[in-house]
């Protein structure tokens, strides 16, 4: 998700199109990029306001990466100068000693193109960053930082099953993850009608696919699942209303609710969802849909915790592998971000 101005006030005004990551490096256990794997050495950047983001949020804690791979949270609220560090004491990084983002993206590259976007992982000796290729970041820590992964860490990229899940992968993308971008931010009547009914033609498809079984791929929690909950978690809080996907609340699909209800249940899923920086930063920042910033008071997020009854399908949510143990300290979600 890109940083930019106070309220992005040209969302809604202009043709949306989401840019492809501009830094595509990778870290991998080889280095063939000049980036090898190492503990202690990178910094995860993200806003838990941020699908893509969360993504990443969620993936680290899986599979147990948090001493591997510090993180650094920014205010869900951007200024003109991107994504920044106003959560910390005196406004800074505690690590990069950075105010913004952008610093760690200029260091790399003056002028880049494409603007600043989270996830993003920078390299702490030098401040540069390093890669902000939210389609690949996930990826690479489930099969590249294998070395420094937790005992138990499930396996959220099976090889035998790859196929299968970048194919549903890429129709959760186009149709879901950012089709209610392209519905929120459609500048004529025509473009949001057909942005609109293909998200909700793409949710029932998925609905059909998980009436029988527990997971999107397989009987294990995957990728697939980790990229179409940070979606399905943010829908009738933002989504529904914001971004005008009425036709029916995540809340009123019995199948997708309780698939959804699942993961947030699952340790690693829910414990890094931050309710009150996703609403403020879709409502507060998106001024040229939501001009007067106010943050709408509901929905009532205390069914995320009612019973699911979706381990009735069997499934194993970490395969031969265990959860992930208690949130790292610091890292909680605070009181007033929960159900």
């Amino acid at each position: 998700m890109s940083g930019g101005g106070g309220g992005n006030s040209a969302y809604g005004h202009s043709a949306f199109k989401r840019s492809r990551s501009h830094f595509r490096d990778r870290i991998t256990a080889d280095g063939r990029d000049g980036w090898p794997v190492e503990a202690g050495r990178y910094r995860l950047v993200v806003s838990r306001a941020c699908p893509w983001a969360s993504r990443a949020l969620v993936v680290r804690r899986l599979l147990g990466l948090e001493d591997a791979l510090s993180l650094a949270v920014t205010d869900p609220v951007q200024d003109d100068r991107s994504w920044r560090f106003t959560l910390d004491p005196d406004g800074r990084d505690p690590v990069l000693g950075i105010r913004f983002l952008s610093e760690a993206y200029d260091a790399r590259e003056q002028g880049h193109p494409g603007g600043v976007s989270v996830p993003a992982i920078v390299d702490m000796p030098s401040g540069r960053l390093v890669t902000n290729d939210y389609q690949q970041i996930t990826l690479d820590l489930a099969t590249e930082w294998t070395a420094l992964h937790r005992p138990g860490a499930p396996d959220l990229y099976p090889r035998t099953l790859r196929t299968e899940i970048d194919t549903v992968m890429a129709e959760v993308y186009e149709d879901v993850n950012n089709g209610v971008y392209r519905a929120g931010f459609a500048t004529g009547q025509a473009e949001y009608e057909a942005a609109c009914t293909g998200v909700f033609r793409r949710l029932e498809v998925l609905a059909d696919r998980l009436a029988g079984q527990r997971y999107l791929v397989g009987d294990t929690i995957t990728e697939a699942d980790v990229r179409l909950f940070t979606t399905l978690v943010r829908f009738d809080a933002v989504y529904h209303g914001h971004f005008k996907c009425n036709r029916w609340k995540l809340a009123e699909n019995t199948v997708l609710w309780a698939y959804a209800r699942d993961l947030y249940q699952t340790p690693g899923f829910g414990d890094t969802v931050d309710f009150d920086h996703i609403k403020r930063h879709y409502h507060q920042v998106h001024t040229g849909i939501n001009p007067t910033g106010i943050v709408p008071l509901g929905p009532d997020l205390s069914g995320w915790l009612t019973p699911h009854h979706r381990e009735e399908l069997g499934g194993r949510p970490f395969g031969d592998g265990t959860a992930p143990g208690p949130v790292r300290a610091g890292e909680e979600v605070p009181v007033r971000g929960r159900p």
